[in-house]
């Protein structure tokens, strides 16, 4: 064993002459210096001094600055409670004002921190460490350290003997229970009296030896191991006690219960009590609010398979039907409303798989945009009037009550449903909701369809009521059902269009996606990106098969402004509607065209790509005073009736804005093009070809999305399989999937988590995929939540605790499911991690194309050398080949010869010559 350390005096304040030094406290018996003190705070402690491990302070910055006088009131205020009352005496003796708390991550000192209690020790800890200076005194440079012998005293028997040494082999015990009787409750019974002796077993009490002395110090060796594992003891508790009494339950007398049964309390309660208990075996009576709709819908084979809710899954939260303007339809595009929370909006088209119908054709059906709401899921809220079918639409990012959509015939349709605006907020009120329920909320038309019954019972039984939506429609609901007679007409709003584009210049063919460009750059009629000064969403893409990509201005033309500008000069107040039509786009009207088209011609030979959806990169400034000038114009709302396009060269061309975008055809190819213009050599403008075409996808290209995490990482969806794109990367996707059983309709990234993504199949199923845990397979199925395709998947986040999913299928059905914590909660570094994930992926593409090509050039190599061998071989002429087959020929007749000679059959020769 070392020699003990010493201790040395220095920072022990007291030490003069005729003063007694105070005694070693047990902790600086242990081996820490007199200047330090090691402390335990607990996590009060560390809150009242913002001192929180791996928060406040690290390993990396352990050193946190107390205020003396902070701590003296700590200790006064807490008392013996306080962490600091072991070293008052120090800090009351402390000659500055603040103190140095040192947290302690290794445990040197046995503590996770220690105080220091000498400002010396204090500033050589704050104090930066010197550098190192190369030069050495000439008395350092002639001292050698020289090694001594060492001295045995005995040491190595102790520590041999205190060593932890393995004597017998490892015990392995493994309890279980039958497969079946897993989560099984366990039932316990009384024990039978007549097992034991005398009908009882007494656990007598006796004194135990072991804790009757407490043992604060103990001498023993350490052994240290390499690494953490769990052991178990192998030793019986033998000590037997009594665990439990038996006894009698006390009960009233019968004098007791008769004075509380007639008592004045008893009375009272009962008489306050009885109208809730009526309304109650009311309720009862119209429908049981405690019966389990999902548990009647199962069957003994499909039992555990159809759920409104999987564990650590998917849980059914709202569900929307209407039996007039959803009715043999199917939803193809959702969104919700990015300002009003719980208001979402459907297009639906009609279904085209049925045979042709002639009474279709004569009879046509208007077209709308639905608007649903959480508080009412049985009645649509608002109804935007189509000239044409829907297939695309999308909310303005500066003004969500702008709405583009785009038409089965390729016309671009505007509305503004600002007038409705009140409307749609009204209804999410709870004063309003339960107003509308006497006045005019449900129509005469439109009965409670079966979606509104078979949520409300799931709304009442769910212990974790978080909001008063639910509430409320269970509320409206029971008013319906309780009195019918009191439902009267009401009409759905309806908002007809503002602008319409021309269809002689728009697409011919219909508009599959439509998106709105970012408020922070604009093109111009080339397709050069320029400054948005306004930072105002005013622009759209379009995307069609008819093999073209259009960009639209919702602007007032230069031109048309100064030729209007007297007529609004003499009419100030014009209102806002006409004839309950919004005159915002006003201008627009039977004039609006295509500021420049962008044709996808294909790479090697002619002909174009049918583009059915398309993703650009959406460009983010870097200038602050652009930033600070979003901001303010986000409070404000645009006039767009007031806004003109700026003149051609006043706007200052932006460089760094990406014009690279990609596309999806319907052949499923995956393109990567620009959609600038070009000059080719007679100086006409052109589009560009693409950069590269991937045949990764069969047939149709459902979804292309942009990770909202990266602004470079796509993902692809096809029929049979889908593929993640990282931008600037031209040798094919980072992840291909394999093709699947179940078609692929749709898919989404979650707006949570970088890992996370939603695929929707043909048969009615729901897969969740976490790139972090498995990329083979989903880490969830979510089965049968609808017997129908699933068309549209929408995710939405209405609060940090409540993350919904909008799901659409192919009977009209529109289904909202509350996605739980698991699955919105993003494990500790997601973003990095993936981020790590995708530059290893970009790797092992270019180590798997170096590799094909090694494999292309080698076989290559290998038929070059094969059909020079066959070159080399010689030719044998036609005489040679057939020689052999001549005396082969000769042999056969002489061996026939000889045998029909021998047998007497051979017909003799007239001349003794020839034979």
């Amino acid at each position: 064993m070392g020699p003990k350390r010493s201790r040395s005096g220095t920072g022990r304040k007291g030490k003069g002459k005729g003063e007694k030094t105070r005694s070693p406290t047990p902790l600086e018996r242990i081996g820490h210096p007199d200047n330090i003190f090691p402390l335990v705070l607990t996590s009060a402690t560390q809150e009242l001094f913002d001192c929180r491990t791996d928060e406040d302070v690290t390993r990396e910055s352990p050193y946190k600055l107390l205020k003396k006088d902070n701590i003296i009131q700590d200790i006064k205020t807490r008392a013996a409670v306080s962490d600091f009352s072991p070293v008052k005496q120090s800090v009351l003796d402390y000659p500055e004002d603040e103190m140095l708390l040192v947290f302690d991550s290794d445990f040197t000192y046995g503590q996770c921190f220690y105080l220091v209690l000498t400002p010396e020790k204090k500033n050589k800890m704050l104090e930066p460490p010197e550098p190192e200076t190369l030069e050495v005194s000439e008395n350092e440079v002639d001292k050698t350290s020289e090694s001594k012998p060492w001295i045995s005293l005995g040491s190595e028997k102790e520590i041999d003997e205190e060593s932890i040494k393995e004597t017998r082999e490892k015990m392995t015990f493994k309890f279980s229970r039958v497969r079946k009787k897993f989560g099984m409750p366990i039932c316990f019974s009384d024990r039978n009296a007549s097992d034991a002796k005398d009908g009882y077993m007494e656990c007598a009490s006796y004194p135990s030896s072991k804790f009757s002395i407490k043992q604060m110090q103990r001498d023993c060796g350490i052994n240290a191991s390499p690494g953490l594992q769990t052991i178990s003891t192998q030793t019986n508790w033998m000590i037997q006690r009594n665990a439990s009494t038996q006894y009698n339950p006390r009960e009233l007398s019968e004098e007791e219960i008769e004075s509380i049964l007639n008592s004045e309390s008893l009375k009272n309660f009962c008489i306050s009590v009885t109208r809730r208990i009526m309304h109650a075996l009311q309720q009862e009576e119209i429908m049981n609010v405690f019966f389990d709709d999902w548990k009647a819908l199962e069957t003994e084979d499909a039992a555990g398979d159809w759920s409104g809710q999987v564990a650590e899954g998917l849980i059914l939260y709202q569900a929307f039907t209407d039996q007039k303007y959803t009715k043999d339809k199917k939803i193809c595009c959702i969104n919700w409303h990015p300002t009003i929370h719980g208001v979402i909006a459907v297009a639906l088209v009609e279904k085209t798989e049925e045979p042709f119908d002639v009474s279709a054709v004569l009879i046509s059906r208007p077209a709308f945009i639905v608007f649903f709401s959480f508080s009412d899921p049985s009645n649509p809220q608002l109804l935007l009037e189509c000239p044409d079918e829907i297939l695309a639409f999308e909310f303005c990012p500066s003004h969500p009550n702008i709405i583009v959509g785009g038409c089965m015939n390729g016309q671009v349709v505007l509305w503004d449903i600002l007038a409705h605006i009140t409307h749609l907020q009204d209804t999410n009120q709870p004063s309003s909701k339960m107003a509308s329920v006497n006045t005019d909320t449900f129509s005469q038309q439109q009965q409670p369809t079966y979606a509104s019954c078979y949520t409300s019972p799931h709304a009442v039984v769910s212990p974790h009521i978080e909001d008063s939506i639910q509430a409320n429609q269970i509320t409206a609901l029971l008013a319906v059902c309780s009195d019918p007679d009191d439902k009267k007409d009401k009409r759905i709003p309806v908002v007809r269009l503002s602008a319409m584009s021309v269809v002689e210049n728009g697409h011919k063919a219909p508009i599959t996606d439509v998106q709105w460009l970012p408020p922070t750059f604009q093109v111009t009629s080339k397709g050069l990106p320029v400054e948005n000064k306004l930072k105002i969403s005013a622009q759209i893409v379009t995307c069609s098969p008819d093999c073209t990509i259009m960009f639209w201005d919702v602007r007032l033309p230069k031109l048309l402004s100064q030729s209007l500008g007297k007529k609004q000069d003499v009419d100030q107040k014009t209102p806002i509607t006409t004839c309950g039509v919004a005159q915002t786009f006003k201008h627009l009207e039977r004039t609006w065209k295509p500021l420049f088209r962008v044709a996808v011609p294909k790479i090697d030979t002619g002909g174009e790509y049918a583009p059915l959806k398309f993703s650009f990169e959406h460009y983010s400034s870097n200038d602050n005073t652009e930033k600070a000038a979003e901001n303010g114009h986000a409070e404000i709302i645009p006039d767009y009736s007031q806004l003109t396009v700026p003149l051609v060269g006043t706007e200052k061309i932006l460089e760094d804005v990406n014009t690279k975008f990609y596309v999806g055809t319907e052949e499923g190819e995956i393109l990567y093009t620009n959609w600038r213009v070009e000059k080719d050599e007679s100086g006409q403008l052109h589009s560009a070809k693409p950069l590269y075409c991937f045949n990764t996808h069969q047939y149709l290209v459902k979804t292309m999305q942009r990770s909202p995490f990266f602004k470079d990482i796509v993902l692809t969806i096809g029929n049979w399989n889908f593929a993640i794109w990282q931008e600037g990367v031209m040798d094919g996707p980072l992840v291909e999937s394999q093709h699947f059983v179940e078609e692929c309709t749709t898919g989404c990234w979650s707006l949570s988590r970088p890992a996370v993504f939603f695929i929707g199949k043909g048969d009615g199923n729901i897969e969740v995929w976490n790139l972090m845990e498995n990329t083979g397979q989903p880490a969830y199925v979510h089965h049968h939540f609808t017997d129908a395709k699933i068309i549209c998947i929408k995710p939405w986040i209405a609060s940090p605790k409540q993350h919904f999913l909008a799901v659409g299928d192919d009977l009209g059905l529109l289904s909202v499911f509350k996605i739980p914590q698991s699955l919105y909660t993003p494990s500790r570094n997601e973003t990095l991690s993936m981020k790590k994930y995708f530059e290893l992926e970009k790797d092992s593409l270019k180590d798997y194309l170096k590799r094909k090509e090694q494999w292309v050039k080698q076989k290559k190599e290998d038929e070059e050398f094969n059909k020079k061998k066959e070159v080399e071989k010689p030719v044998k002429p036609l005489q040679n080949i057939e020689e052999p087959g001549m005396k082969q020929y000769d042999d056969d007749m002489r061996m026939a010869e000889s045998i029909l000679k021998g047998m007497g059959l051979w017909p003799a020769a007239s001349n003794p010559e020839d034979t």
